[in-house]
This record gives structure tokens, sequence and C-alpha cells, in this order.
């Protein structure tokens, strides 16, 4: 009888540990399968909003070149494109400098205190020490002492 406990415990270990490999099977193709999905979904985003910054970086050269080409109606050639080439440095020059916080301008992470008047800090307040302990009155409410014994009726 004690060697058929054996096997019986042999048999309930190898059945646990098959199981706990099944689950962790099933377990590990779902969630690959999961994060194929959101991978897939991810590239085709990130596919997305590359065309969209490709398309207006060509917008954005469509439109230099055409401010470029309306200024060199009256200017020679060379001017215009000096003159687009300025006010792009300068755009780009003002879009870096909005995108840098500075030591002036607060940044999104800091809380603005432009509106009101800056002032010094308050000093925290410190509560006085008294001179002398508190002193505690014996009777309680209703004038009775506790140290002195109660007599009912009275």
């Amino acid at each position: 009888m004690n060697r058929l406990e054996h096997l019986d415990k042999n048999l309930v270990d190898e059945l646990t540990r098959a199981a706990r490999e099944a689950v962790r099977d099933e377990l590990r193709n779902e969630l690959r399968d999961e994060l194929r999905e959101q991978t897939r979904k991810q590239r085709r985003k990130a596919a997305l909003y590359a065309g969209a910054g490709a398309a207006g970086l060509y917008a954005g050269a469509a439109l230099a070149l055409a401010f470029g080409l309306a200024l060199a109606l009256g200017l020679p050639g060379w001017a215009a494109a000096l003159i687009t080439a300025v006010v792009l440095g300068v755009a780009a020059h003002l879009l870096r400098d909005a995108a840098r916080p500075s030591a002036g301008r607060p940044s999104v992470d800091t809380p603005s205190t432009t509106s009101a008047p800056e002032a010094a800090p308050a000093a925290p307040v410190v509560p006085e020490r008294p001179v002398s302990p508190p002193t505690v009155d014996a009777t309680r409410a209703g004038g009775v002492d506790p140290d002195v014994p109660h007599r009912p009726g009275r």
C-alpha cells in the first residue's frame, strides 16, 4: 500500500507540472498575439504620422518657394532667395525659443506667478512656548471635586 501512495504522489506532481506548463503556454500565446496586434496598430499609426510629417515638410517648402517667387517679381532672384532664407531663419529661431523655457518665463511644469506681485516668502509661524506649564483645575464641570467623596442626595 505504501508503494501506491508513492505512485499517487508522483502522478499528482506530474499532473500538476503538466497543467502548469499548459496554462503557461496558453498565457504566453495569448500575450504574444495581443502584443502582435498592438504592435501592428502602433506601426500603422507611426507610418501615418511619418507621412503627415513628410507632407507638411513639402507644404512648407512649397510655401517658401511661393514666397520667394513672389518676392522675385520685384527683386533680383538672389535677393528674393536671401529674404526668404532670413524669414525662415527668424521663424525657426522664434519657434526654438518658444519651445525652450527660459529663466524669466515659467515653463509648463512650473506654476505661473506673474499675476501676483512677487513677495518674499513669509517666515513660518512658530508658537511661543509658555513660561510655566498650564495648571489644571481640579474640579469638574458642575463644581464637583473628584478627590472629595461624593455623597448621594447632597
